[in-house]
């Protein structure tokens, strides 16, 4: 008799396990964000050239905000279906953990603790921007080297990894210093300009834009020294899988269409061409004519065609916010395509 159970209860516990698992499915944080219709994304609000508002009537802009909308695009087919969150550095992580923002998209630093289970328990999409924190100081004040600053007042931001990363270079050089904290950029802008401390610290983007503003630029200096490596990339909660694999692969086509010299204005031609060749086997996986590619992710097999609808590729998005149609007009650098020199690089779309 216990023979012809065994089946029987094979086949129930396989039928509870996977409706445990549509379940799970069902309730995923990707499929929320499409029942709900928009994507609630975190962002600083304070960066020009990453995510800012020269006015309070006009939308944000910048390339945290560009990569929001592509996330958008891919997820829900529009790049305008997006709520953004001003969040500061403290806040950020909490906020994304209690579901406040889907998202961060905020000039955040991928490193270990961040990444860790123990730490804030995120998933770091890849980088989309390689940063290295440095120091601005007012050329009247003649500090041209790091050594030159013992005794020093910081302004630099509580919680961010420019605070570690300041205080564990001044205390391997054994410089003695004093860090003025405050809770947001603009904060500690305004006390550099205030004179409350002999320099400020943060990544060397956020200092080219923020002196990008000023009345006269010319007249404060960024050291040549590099106070650390600063990679900076989207992040998700690590409880979002689902999420954190369509956000990956969304920004993976921003690099992969530069690649292939796909733009804004081409990229409906090149849909075209690869539907009428049949031969042109990885554009059209990419493109997504076959292979069902953005099913495996549970966004639609033709995302990349909205991504780079809205946004166009990562070079477009780049040139825009942060390059020489930007008033910071930063050299690409590393943040270059990989055939160029750089280290933007997408896996295989297979």
């Amino acid at each position: 008799m216990l023979r012809r159970f065994i089946p029987l209860m094979i086949g129930i516990s396989l039928i509870s396990t996977s409706c445990a698992d549509l379940k799970k499915t069902s309730n995923s944080k990707l499929n929320r964000i499409k029942e709900r219709g928009y994507l609630k994304c975190g962002i600083s609000g304070k960066i020009p050239g990453f995510s800012f508002r020269a006015t309070s009537n006009e939308i944000y802009q910048g390339l945290d905000v560009d990569i929001c909308k592509a996330i958008a695009a891919g997820i829900l087919g529009d790049k305008t279906k997006l709520q953004f969150r001003e969040l500061t550095a403290a806040e950020r992580f909490t906020a994304l953990q209690t579901g406040e923002v889907d998202i961060l998209s905020r000039n955040t630093t991928f490193n270990l603790s961040r990444d860790s289970a123990r730490g804030n328990n995120v998933t770091f999409a890849p980088v989309i921007f390689y940063d290295e924190q440095g120091i601005m100081v007012k050329k009247s004040k003649n500090i041209t080297q790091l050594n030159q600053l013992s005794g020093a007042s910081i302004c630099v931001g509580s919680g961010t990894t420019s605070e570690q990363n300041i205080n564990d270079i001044f205390q391997e050089k054994q410089i003695t210093y004093k860090p003025i904290k405050y809770q947001d950029l603009n904060q500690v802008t305004a006390g550099y300009l205030q004179d409350r401390c002999d320099v400020m610290t943060s990544d060397k983007s956020q200092l080219w834009a923020i002196r990008s503003n000023f009345k006269n630029p010319s007249q404060h200096l960024i050291l040549n020294q590099i106070i650390s490596k600063e990679p900076l990339a989207p992040a998700t909660s690590a409880r979002d899988s689902d999420l954190s694999d369509a956000t990956r692969w969304i920004i993976y086509s921003l690099f992969a269409a530069e690649e292939y010299g796909i733009t804004k204005a081409n990229v409906r031609n090149e849909v075209e061409k690869a539907k009428r060749n049949q031969n042109l086997f990885k554009m059209r996986r990419f493109l997504g004519i076959e292979g069902g590619l953005g099913n495996k992710i549970g966004i639609p097999n033709d995302f990349v065609l909205k991504v780079i609808s809205a946004t166009g590729n990562y070079g477009e998005i780049y040139r825009k916010n942060l390059g020489p149609e930007s008033n910071v007009n930063i050299p690409r650098g590393l943040n270059n395509s990989f055939k160029k020199g750089g280290l933007l690089i997408s896996p295989p779309f297979n």
